[in-house]
Formats: structure tokens, sequence, C-alpha cells
């Protein structure tokens, strides 16, 4: 054995032959806790046996007739891989007629002339002993028949018309069909009742394979091969049956107990047939160890009840059947320990603030210990409300803040014994960048610089880098950083682009950018600039496996100096017509060293690029094909995520064609438990990109990797990531769920955590359901809404808003994993006190009259509580819209209506009302309505309202106002002219001797007098019978002639009343309304 390790050393070379040491080996590893031991290890002798000698007879055929060569290769160990050649080593061609079968024979389905040949040679190919057996030669000679008559399909291999099949699983299944027929029958395969499996399924042999990879259980059944050409056709069934070695659907795992506590061990297998199950305590039959009372057998499972210290054992399960065998160790340790801390003491901690603090408290004991933190000397124990607890015993504080900073105490704790250790925190400050460069053009040969400006923790130490195009500055003196400046002077086309200020502490970075655009000076007339040219004769010389040399011409420049060649490559064998970025080389440059892939078949194009732009492609290199090589990088993006609970499907980002680096592209596909001590179990699949592993425990952490390999080898060694088997739903409900009512419309909720074992999956959050309780006829109208609230992570409690006051609700809390929720918590009910109400439905006035007003309403739609009582205020508002007294009524909340009395006619008044409960007042409703007047004026109004809005009312007044108008144009006029209109010649003809005469210097009326009083005329009174009025009581206008109500034409056109005295405006009598006359009213008393 090898010095220091379990490890058994057998080397042939030196000591004797290797059939020496075949046979069954078994490790055992022991100590004085127990014994393990390994799986049985078969160590066996590989064996190349010679052909044995025979003497071949040349075969003479007519063509068209079948023909089987047998192959019948000696039996070695591995079996050998047969192939056919001929005396120059060269691989004999195959195709639909002529194919070689599993067992190694070369069936011809029909001869033909030229398959006359000396040399069908079989080789038989030894891996393991790197030998090569060759048969004989065998001649063939054919010869041409005069007629060759076609005939219908019949099958070489297998014979007759059923088989059977059995294969393992998880092995590949090879079905193969061979026939002959003349035309050369194509051969066809279908599953009977089932379909063949897409991902799995492939076609060898020109289709007379049929290969299923990874079989399973489901793939047993029936399947056809069909036979067909023109003739006719046949079918072979083959009925497969899959068995199965055992396999683990939970393994044993480690067991640490301490004294007094129960536990079990749980070996759970399957196969086909079903796996016997037993038992072995340190490497031997549990049926004959001395007996524990502590330790009881039921079947796959030891039960563990009150253990002591030394019931410790190293337990083996054994899964066995005739295909066959499983074993497991896994160590129960009783152990009595009392808790030991292994975090290092007074580790200090630096966080940024507002980021999650992870303070470590690494602990081992047994019993498990409990885990507490403190803060501070005499501080109490950190409740979950604020911090989370892992079960690592890691204390986090997902948003450190200043006050964080502190002493932390963690405390464990078993019936054995107590330790604790403190660890220390400080929050810095977030380095910020408070002045960012910004984005400058400028031209060629000028300066430019940029600013950035950083404050950061001064506890911490400051670096402030500076990077173009996310690299280093160029070393170059015309670069300057000073303090919070970076400098570029003399400025060219090639310091453009993108330039980052990158600020970085012990603890957090920080960055900011600006482009720099370089322009040209504003130029002098110039030449035209363009694009350069394509370039041209391009050459591949220097040509090896995993590089070539590439050499160009340049085309013309067009005045603006080449800055660089672009190279492009097409990979004509797996994306032909795609251009693909290869390399870039500097404008001087002309010639370019490439480095290439394998099993590829490369053309190359080159680009030319100034200032202006880039040119067309250059004309397409010869073609250059590499040879095939192992691949040199493994898939991306592994991961491992379960669908179902009992299996872990494991996916990856395929390598494409170009990567694949050779033919036969396939992934070894590899898992095993991150917590247990199982080896590596892995597959081989072909170029997909997922795999389904089955049987697996539920939510148990999984190491995985994904190794790609083709015909030529194995990809490197792939990185290990980490996945999880499948979610189930999480089993146990939350618990101690109540509720403290904060206000009216607001809750919050409160419950404990449900076990983290208990949620099967990850821990998403907690989901509240609650609805507000109905009575027993409203559920039956409606639906109740449930309304649904999660809150993320581990939180336990949260806040339920928006809710109705014065209501029952109903609530349960479920965890929700990535699978779904949990069982539901147990109802709770609590009651919202009363709030303030909602507006009253509706309110309307009705039945005005002259000193009252009748309202009518709804109550609110939402009363939010018991109604207390209604308050109306109203006001009145006069013509010019001011607000009046506000008046206070109080209003029994059981009344829907109420008449408010003596108010003002003909008045309009402004109401606000709403409704209270014990809570106060809610939102008022307001509404406004008028008294009306009296009778009178109400149907005058009514009727002057009516009037005014009619068509030939409007038509008419119109005529009148033209009328009107012609006439004091008519009376202008000869009043001008000095002539007489006929009420002066009225005048004349019945002179009245008070009258004096006009005066004839101004062209006026003498003055009038009253001979009995100088009042003034009452609106609508006719002239004194003495016919005298004052004279300013009389201009001579038509306007006031026609303004008295009594005021009319005669048949002459002469007015009647026309000395009417002009009316002086009255004052306003009683409780008239001193509002305005409308525009319509005035047009009515002039009419």
């Amino acid at each position: 054995m090898k010095p220091g390790s379990g490890t058994l050393i057998i080397n042939i070379m030196s000591e004797g032959k290797a059939e020496t040491y075949e046979g069954v080996y078994q490790c055992t590893a022991r100590n004085e806790r127990g014994a393990a031991i390994s799986n049985n290890i078969i160590v066996r002798p590989s064996r190349s046996p010679l052909w044995t000698k025979e003497k071949l007879k040349p075969i003479i055929l007519p063509s068209g007739q079948s023909l089987i060569l047998s192959c019948r290769p000696p039996i070695g160990l591995p079996p050998a891989i047969i192939f056919w050649m001929d005396n120059s080593f060269q691989r004999l061609p195959q195709n639909e007629r002529v194919s070689q079968g599993l067992n190694g024979d070369l069936y011809f389905s029909n001869v033909l002339p030229e398959d006359t040949r000396d040399d069908y040679i079989c080789y038989a190919r030894f891996n393991h002993t790197q030998t090569i057996q060759q048969k004989q030669p065998i001649s063939l000679k054919v010869i041409l028949a005069k007629s060759n008559r076609e005939r219908p399909p019949t099958f070489l291999t297998p014979e007759g018309n059923a088989s059977n099949k059995e294969e393992l699983r998880g092995n590949v299944l090879s079905l193969e069909c061979i026939a002959e027929g003349l035309p050369t029958p194509l051969i066809y395969w279908i599953k009977e009742d089932g379909i063949l499996p897409i991902n799995r399924t492939f076609y060898r042999n020109f289709q007379k394979t049929l290969q299923i990879i990874q079989v399973s259980e489901a793939d047993s059944g029936n399947y056809q091969c069909i036979a067909k050409n023109a003739l006719g056709a046949i079918h072979h069934t083959i009925s497969v049956t899959v068995k199965a070695a055992p396999y683990w659907i939970m393994a044993p795992q480690n067991l640490v107990l301490s004294p007094g506590e129960d536990g079990a061990l749980i070996c759970r297998a399957n196969g086909n047939p079903k796996p016997r199950i037993s038992w072995l305590s340190n490497g031997v039959p549990i049926e004959i160890v001395p007996d524990d009372p502590s330790r009881k057998i039921n079947g796959d499972t030891i039960i563990f009840s009150n253990v002591q210290e030394r019931s410790s054992a190293v337990y083996q399960c054994n899964a066995s059947n005739e295909y066959g065998y499983l074993l497991g160790n896994a160590f129960v340790n009783v152990l009595a320990e009392p808790p030991r801390i292994l975090t290092s003491a007074d580790t200090l901690y630096q966080v940024i603030a507002n980021r999650p603090a992870l303070l470590d408290c690494a602990f081992f004991g047994s019993p498990l210990p409990t885990i507490e933190w403190f803060k501070g000397t005499k501080g109490s124990a950190l409740r979950e409300d604020i911090y989370v607890f892992h079960e690592n015993g890691t204390l986090e504080i997902p948003v450190a803040q200043k006050d964080s900073t502190g002493t932390y105490t963690c405390v464990a704790r078993n019936k054995l014994g107590m330790a604790k250790n403190e660890v220390h925190l400080e929050i810095k400050e977030p380095t910020r960048i408070i002045k960012q460069p910004e984005y400058a053009v400028v031209q060629r040969g000028s300066t430019v610089s940029f600013e950035c400006k950083v404050k950061h923790d001064h506890t911490l130490i400051l670096t402030v880098i500076w990077l173009k195009d996310n690299g280093e500055l160029p070393s170059d003196g015309r670069f300057t950083i000073d303090k919070d400046h970076l400098e570029v002077a003399d400025v060219s086309d090639s310091d453009g682009g993108t330039y980052t200020c990158v600020a970085n502490t012990t603890l957090d970075s920080v960055s900011a950018s600006a482009v720099l655009s370089v322009v040209a000076p504003t130029p002098t007339p110039a030449p035209i600039y363009d694009v350069p040219n394509p370039p041209f004769d391009l050459e591949l010389t220097d040509q090896l496996d995993k590089s070539v040399q590439l050499s160009w011409t340049p085309g013309d420049d067009n005045n603006s100096p080449i800055t660089k060649f672009i190279i492009e490559y097409e990979d004509a064998m797996h994306e032909a017509g795609l251009w693909h970025y290869q390399a870039e080389v500097p404008g001087t440059q002309t010639t370019a060293q490439l480095k290439l892939s394998p099993y590829v078949n490369y053309s190359f194009r080159v680009m030319a690029e100034n200032s202006l732009g880039r040119s067309l492609p250059s004309e397409t290199s010869e073609q250059y094909f590499t040879k095939a090589a192992e691949p040199d990088k493994n898939p991306m993006i592994v991961e491992g995520l379960g669908s179902e609970p009992d299996n872990l499907v494991i996916t990856w980002q395929p390598l494409n064609g170009f990567e694949s680096n050779g033919p036969g592209l396939q992934y070894k596909v590899s898992w095993r438990q991150k917590d247990g001590d199982d080896e590596w179990t892995s597959v081989v699949v072909a170029n997909v990109s997922k795999y389904i592993v089955s049987g697996t425990p539920t939510f148990v952490p999984y190491l995985i990797k994904v190794q790609a390999l083709n015909d030529v080898g194995f990809a490197p060694e792939p990185a290990v990531v980490m996945g999880h088997s499948g979610e189930d739903l999480p089993m146990v409900a939350p618990g101690n769920v109540h509720v403290n009512v904060v206000n009216s419309t607001l809750a919050e909720v409160h419950w404990d955590p449900v076990p983290l074992k208990s949620v099967r999956g990850h821990l998403q959050g907690y989901r509240i359901y609650y609805w507000k309780s109905q009575s027993s006829s409203k559920r039956n109208r409606r639906h109740i809404e449930k309304k649904i609230l999660t809150f993320q992570g581990s939180k336990t409690h949260g806040m339920l808003p928006g809710l109705e006051p014065f209501s029952h609700y109903t609530l349960h809390v479920r965890v929700v994993n990535g699978k779904g929720e949990g069982p539901a918590s147990p109802t709770r009910v609590f009651h919202t006190p009363e709030g303030v109400p909602s507006a009253p439905s509706s309110l309307k006035i009705i039945n005005p009259t002259l000193d009252s007003l009748t309202l009518e309403w709804d109550p609110p739609s939402h009363p939010n509580g018991i109604l207390t009582e209604y308050t109306l205020k109203y006001q009145p508002i006069n013509s010019t819209h001011e607000l009046g007294p506000l008046v206070d009524l109080k209003i029994p909340a059981n009344k829907t209506r109420w008449t408010l009395k003596n108010l003002n006619f003909s008045t309009r008044y402004k109401f606000y009302f709403y409704a209270q409960t014990s809570a106060g007042s809610g939102s008022q409703i307001t509404e406004e309505a008028v008294t009306i007047m009296d009778e009178g004026k109400m149907a005058m109004a009514s009727r002057q309202v009516d009037i005014a809005t009619q068509g030939w009312f409007i038509g008419l007044m119109c005529a009148v106002a033209l009328l009107i108008l012609i006439l004091l144009i008519v009376c202008f006029i000869r009043r001008n002219k000095g002539g007489k209109y006929p009420v002066k010649e009225k005048e004349d003809a019945h002179a009245d001797p008070e009258i004096q005469p006009m005066k004839e210097d101004d062209g006026t009326f003498g003055e009038y007098s009253d001979a009995e009083d100088h009042k003034p005329l009452k609106k609508g009174s006719r002239t004194p019978s003495d016919r005298t009025v004052k004279k300013e009581d009389s201009d001579d206008s038509l306007v006031d002639y026609g303004e008295g109500v009594n005021g009319q034409f005669n048949e002459d056109g002469s007015f009647i009343g026309q000395y009417s005295g002009k009316k002086e405006k009255e004052p306003a009598e009683g409780n008239e309304s001193s509002e305005a006359p409308s525009p319509v009213n005035a047009m009515n008393s002039f009419v």
C-alpha cells in the first residue's frame, strides 16, 4: 500500500504477471469508532488473443445475390473494435447496400461486379493492449449475371419474425436489422404503442442500427424494423426489456446524535428486479453483531432511540440484485460535546453604509447548540424583526447603518455548557464621485482636461485611476494626472474614446466615464477625402495546425491615412455565409499571424479603415481546413435545477460547431451530492443541452460538471458548479399568527417562521390571504374577494393597508418556495374600528316655495361605522356671488328628508351636507337651490323667456330696430333742413297759448312750465292737460318717446303721448330683486 493512505499499488511491470492479481478486492478502513468498507473492485487483465489460422476459399457469386463475409474475431477483454480494410489499410467503402453489422460481419444486400477483390480483411483492435489482429484476406469474385431478377426484401439478421433484447438501465440500447433484396431495401424503425424519444434516439449504419442512449424502464416495449423496396416490405419485431442494477433513491447519510437522542438511517434503492436491502455494522452482517437495545431494524430503515456513546458505529447498506449492487457507508456518531466557537475572537468587520453586514459565528457541539446574538456589553438578545439569523450561526444585518457600529457577542449553548465570542463592526461612508468628467469635443493639437472629484470615508485609503476604453492610459508624456484632473495635451485622433475615472477603497469602488471626440481643425480647401479602397492579393503562407500567416496589398487610402486593417473569417463547414471578426492590425502592417481553431474550413477577407470609415471587403482568400483536435473549452452556463421533487435537470449552453474542434461532439455529465461522500456519477450524452437525473431526494445540493469531448479526446477538466434537485411544496404552515390593528385602515400581522427544512426549496417569502367577512345573505349574492400580499424573504411580519373601517376580516398565512405555496395557517379574525364616513350618496332639493326648501338625501355608501348625526350648513348667495351668514344645523342620523322654512323668496342658497360617526366628520356634498318669486313675476318671467326664445320674435325685433334706425335718419335730415315733422304741424294747428314759441337762435324748444307743480312725471304717465313739461325733460329723443308703456303709433304714423316726459330711475320698492334687468326684459319693455 502507498504510505499514509489506503491506496493499493500493483506494479505489474516488476512484480509478476497480471493474471496473478486477477480477483475481487475490497478496502476496509478501521479505527476505534468503527469500520467502513468500499465497493468490490474487480481486477481483470486485458487479453488480445490471436486469430485462429484458417484456410479461406475464394467466393464466386453471380451479381445480384446476397452475401455475408464472416469476421468472428477472437474473444478478448475488453471486446475488440472491428473494422474492414484492404491490403493498403484503406477502409472499405460502406453504404445502404454494403455495411458492417454489430457482430463485425460484412453484409451485402446484393453484390455487384465492382465488389470483386482479393483483399477483404477483417481487423480487430484491442485498445488496452494497443494491438491489432488481422484475419486472413477473403477473395470475392462477382460474375455478371445474364439477367438480375428483382426480389422483395428478406432479413439477413436477425432471423425470423420476432426476437428479444435485454438492456440495462443507463446503457445504450442498440437494435439492428440488415436486409437483402434487389433493389437494395431501405430500413425504417417504429415503436409499437409509443414514440421514439427525440433527444435520445440516433440512427447508425445507414439506419440499419437504432440506438437509444440513457435507456430507462420507459423504453421497454416492442420495436419494429421495416425493410422495404419496390417489390414489397417485411418487418421484424424486437421485444425490449430494460433491467436495472440497483440505484439510489436515498443513500444513507452520516448521523450525529447526542446521548439520549433519537434518529434514523434510511437506505432506499430501486432496480429491476427490486433490490434486496441488507445491513452491516463495521463491515459485519448486522444479524451476527451484538444486540444494541437502542437500535431497531425495519427493512430499509434503522431506527435509533435513546442512544448512548457505545452506539457509535459505521453502518453499511447493501442493495443487490442479479445485475449489481450498491454499498453505502454512514457513520452514526454519538457524541457529547460542549459548544465550541470556531470563529476567531475580536474579528473586525468593516462594511459600507446601507449594505448588508454578515458577522460569522462558526460553532460545533453535540447536542446541536442554540445561537444567540447580543449587541454591546449589557444589550438584550437581538430579534428577528431587524436581523436575520442563519443556521450556521451567522448574523446578517440586511441594511447596515451608522448606528449598527459596535461590539456584537455570539453565545452558543447546549445542555453541556456555553461558549461566547465577540466581534466588532464598523460602518464606513460610501465612496461617491461628486464631480463627474464631462463629454468633450476638441480639435487635433489642442489640450483637454477631465475633472473627477471624489468624496470618501476618511478612515479608508482612496486610490483613483484613469482608464481609456477600459484599458490603461497610453504611456505617453502627454497624459498628466493631477489630483482631481486628467489632462491630455496635443490631442490626436487616437486619443478619442471613453475615459473612465475609477475610485477604489478596500471596501467599495465607483466609476464615472466621459467620451472624448477629436475633430479636425477648420480645414482650408483640401482634396476630397473618402474611405480607403479595399485591399487585394490576399495570400496564405506558413500554414500550421493552429496558425497561418495572411498577407495582402493595401488599396488607395483616398487622402486619409489608413489607421488599421480588420480581418474577418468565414467557416464554410459550420456557418457558411457568416463572417466573424478575427483580428485587426495597425494601418502600417500588411501581414498578420492568425491563430486558428481546429476542424474549421477557413476563408479570410480584409477591410481597411481610416478616419472617414471602413472600406468594402476584399476578395475572399483561398480556403484552409485545419485538423481536428480535442475541445479546448467546456460548455458555459451549467445549471442544476429540479423540475420535479425527485429529479435534477442539468442544463448547459452547448458548444457551437466552431467550438467543437472535431467530429463526434458529446458531453460527459457528472454529478454527486454536495454534502455526501458519494463518488461522481457520470454519463456521456450526445450533442444535447439537457440531462435529467431521476430518483433524487427533494431539494438537495448537488455538485455538477459538464465536460466536452469529441472523437479526438476530452476538453480540460471542467469547473464544478452547485445546483439543487427539485423543490416540493412546503410541508409546514406558519405558526403563532396574530394581528395588531393599527387604525381603521391598517393592521400589522406577525407569525413565526417555518423551519427551513420544511420549506423543501428556496424560501421566497410568506403570503397573506385576507378577505372581508360577509353575512350569509351577502355571501350568497357575490363571491368573496380575497386579497393577497406577499412579503419577500424570511420576514415574520407585514402590514395590511387599505382595509375598510368597521369591518370584520379573516386571514391566513402561507409560506412560498419556488414550487408553490405550503399549507395555510389557522385563520385569524380581526375587526377594524370605526372611521369617518364617505359623503352622502346623493343630495336633492325639491318642492321649492316662497320661503322653504325640502332636502332629500341617501346615506353614505360607506358609513365606516354607526352614523351619529348629519350636519347641514347653508348660506345665501347674492347677485354678485357674495356669501351671506352661515347657518349650522344638526339632523338625526335616521332622517333622509328635511324641510327648511322661513327662507327669503327668490334667493339662491348654497348647502353643505355631511355625515358623522364617533370617529369624526366625513366628506361633504354641496348643492345650490333658489326659492321661488311671487306668481305674477314668475309668470311674466316665464312668458318673457318663452317669447324671447322664439325665432319669429327675434326676426320681429330686428325689423323694428331697422325701422327705428330709418326714422332716426329721416328726422335728423328734416331737422337739419329746418323742416317740420308731423308733431310740429299738429302743434301749429292746435297751438296752446301757454306754450312759448321755439327760440329761433338755437333751434330748441322754448321752456315749458307746469301750472300746478314741478314734480317729475311718473313712469308711464301721460302729458298733463296743460301740455307743459320741463325743458330738461324733453330732449326730442325718439327713444324717450317710445320708452313709456303707453307710447304707440297713430294711424298717420305720429306718436301718441309724444310729449311724455323723460322718466327718472325709480328706487327699488319693497323686496324686489336688486339684480339688473336682462336685455330681454329691456327689449320687452321697449316694445
